[in-house]
């Protein structure tokens, strides 16, 4: 009797696996090693007391009555660089004429109130907004961003860790999590923005519009109206931006259509 069909042909692991082994390869890899390459031939100072830690003048001269919340970033030092950017948060309060910056660093006490200029240089790297909030939203806001900082549960010496958290940019991302009303998200290229303690974490923002699960800040996923689709391997993230229409990439950052 001529046999049947191979039923061993409707399931492949070897094939599955030769799959995975790809996209990580083509989305995970590539991307990091060509902007390594890149990196590498940037040219950069050789330590930080080298480094240009002064204003950039891209953010404008704050006036009394302006009220504003901004979420900064910039390449960090070294070869880090190649692969994450530094981010920071800057509040513009009604009737003050100056800005107040939020970092956290990896040494001292992390959690840091104006230690550089609002939009400084981050080791001779120039910042960008990757976020804004003006006026009377920014106003109602401030309150809550004050609390979440004031709530980071990583403030303390020694809670610091360059990968894959918590780091500055956990920071950012612990208060962008907790006032979703900000709107906004850690840069993609934002190592450690995604990290949260123990083997594995599911979190459902307050407002219901963004899921995120991570096993430890080494493999995740997240989706919803800020994230998008999101996958995270080894602190970097892949993914679409499906409100403001754009695609994440390793190392590289959010490139928009």
């Amino acid at each position: 009797m001529p046999s049947g069909p191979d039923s061993s042909k409707g399931f492949r692991p070897r094939g599955l696996a030769r799959l995975l082994a790809l996209f990580i390869l083509v989305v995970f890899v590539l991307p990091p090693a060509a902007s390594a390459t890149w990196w590498a031939l940037v040219e950069r100072p050789a330590s930080w007391r080298e480094a240009n830690w002064g204003t950039s003048g891209i953010l404008p001269p704050p006036q009394r009555d302006d009220v504003a919340v901004y979420i900064m970033a910039a390449r960090t030092g070294g070869m880090k660089g190649a692969i994450s950017v530094h981010s920071w948060l800057v509040l513009k309060k009604q009737g003050e004429v100056a800005y107040d910056r939020y970092d956290k660093v990896g040494w001292g006490m992390p959690v840091r109130r104006n230690a550089y200029a609002a939009d400084g240089y981050w080791y001779s790297n120039q910042p960008w907004v990757a976020h804004v909030v003006t006026g009377k939203q920014a106003e109602n806001l401030l309150p809550n961003i004050e609390a979440a900082i004031a709530s980071y549960p990583h403030a303390a010496q020694g809670g610091y860790a360059v990968w894959p958290g918590p780091n500055s940019n956990s920071f950012v991302a612990h208060v962008l999590d907790t006032v979703p009303e900000i709107g906004a998200r850690a840069p993609a290229n934002a190592t450690g923005r995604d990290f949260a303690p123990g083997l594995a974490s599911l979190r459902i923002a307050p407002d219901w519009r963004d899921i995120h699960l991570t096993f430890g800040g080494y493999l995740g996923l997240a989706a919803g109206l800020r994230s998008g689709i999101e996958v995270h391997l080894l602190g970097l993230t892949a993914g679409l931006d499906l409100v403001r229409p754009g695609i994440k990439i390793p190392a590289i950052g959010r490139i928009g259509f």
